[in-house]
């Protein structure tokens, strides 16, 4: 536990050097484009910072800090900053400083001022269901130390659960230091677990931050040219590709191609799903249809998704950083109540 404590401890110091790397890159973006039209031109002053976003994740001895930032910079920016410089996505020069280096470098993506007040009289429960998420999650890690006793399939299901639970706070947590400053954004997640198709999963309610990049990106540029059916196959293929960089900066081993098989599989059920119910031939009753389409999911992720990650030796790392992270909230949140004066005698 010291010695996590520890690392935690120096990786903070280096998050801090990230982020003012970060954020100078993402000024001198925002500079160079306002003085450049988008094309190549534009594509050629923004193509120095690239790298730089490739390599900043591997300055972190942390898994979870390095493969947040991986998912953060080397995917979510990259994209955004390929985008920008022919004009598309999120961002634009024409952006505020702060907004624009908060949506080039977190995943975030700014809500439209119509939608501004309807998205305020959100924020309450989010930050409740975030709280509640925290607990859940601090939960799952402690039933780790039985992991032994569990069924393999027991176990891939807390996985799972951990897996998403993480996720949804981590980008929760990316998105509130913005939303203080009176910024609204877009959810993150929409009710999952309430997908009533693997077309409603991936396209409305799963990390829908990804799912905007990849839109304009890939979807859009080759349906024009190729038609429906190759837009949403390249979608699921250059996710599988971009999943598999994000395992190696996770594991530091070779892509096993299994998160490639994952996203192949998925682009081709959603187009046959899609052509059965445009065929009048699948159109279920959504309480039968959410539990075939979570099923699906979860099958097809314990086969595919989660089995790779267990595999690696690096899981101990990763349950012993979180075992750390939890100890040290635990701690932080005891000091804040004896500090008011509620320590319980």
């Amino acid at each position: 536990m010291g010695s996590e404590s520890n690392n935690m401890e120096g990786d903070l110091e280096i998050l801090a050097k990230v982020s003012l790397w970060v954020a100078a890159s993402m000024t001198y973006v925002r500079f160079a484009s306002s003085k450049i039209r988008p094309g190549k031109l534009r594509l050629l002053t923004i193509l120095p910072v690239l790298p730089l976003l490739l390599n900043l994740p591997w300055s972190f001895s942390s898994i979870h800090l390095r493969a947040i930032s991986a998912f953060f910079l080397a995917w979510l920016a990259l994209f955004k900053l390929l985008l920008l410089a022919f004009g598309l996505g999120p961002l634009s020069p024409s952006l505020p400083l702060f907004p624009f280096l908060s949506s080039a470098s977190l995943p975030i993506k700014l809500l439209p001022s119509s939608q501004s007040k309807q998205s305020s009289s959100l924020s309450g429960h989010r930050l409740l269901f975030s709280a509640v998420k925290a607990l859940l999650l601090a939960a799952v890690i402690k039933i780790y130390r039985y992991r032994d006793e569990f069924p393999p399939c027991l176990l891939f299901s807390i996985l799972g659960f951990h897996i998403y639970l993480l996720l949804d706070l981590v980008l929760a947590s990316a998105a509130a230091p913005v939303a203080i400053f009176g910024l609204e954004l877009e959810p993150h997640f929409d009710a999952p677990f309430r997908a009533a198709s693997l077309q409603d999963f991936w396209g409305r309610r799963w990390n829908l931050v990804v799912s905007a990049i990849l839109r304009p990106s890939v979807y859009h540029p080759v349906r024009a040219r190729c038609g429906f059916d190759a837009g949403v196959f390249a979608t699921f293929l250059v996710s599988g590709l971009m999943h598999e960089v994000m395992v190696y900066y996770v594991t530091l081993a070779a892509p096993t191609g299994e998160m490639m098989a994952f996203f192949v599989l998925h682009g081709l059920c959603t187009l046959a799903e899609v052509r059965a119910r445009k065929a009048g031939l699948w159109r279920p009753n959504p309480m039968v249809a959410v539990p075939i389409t979570v099923g699906f999911l979860s099958v097809t992720a314990i086969w595919l998704l989660l089995s790779p990650l267990l595999r690696s030796g690096e899981f101990e790392q990763v349950l012993a950083e979180s075992v750390a992270a939890v100890g040290f909230l635990e701690d932080a949140g005891m000091a804040l109540i004896g500090r008011i004066g509620l320590r319980p005698k």
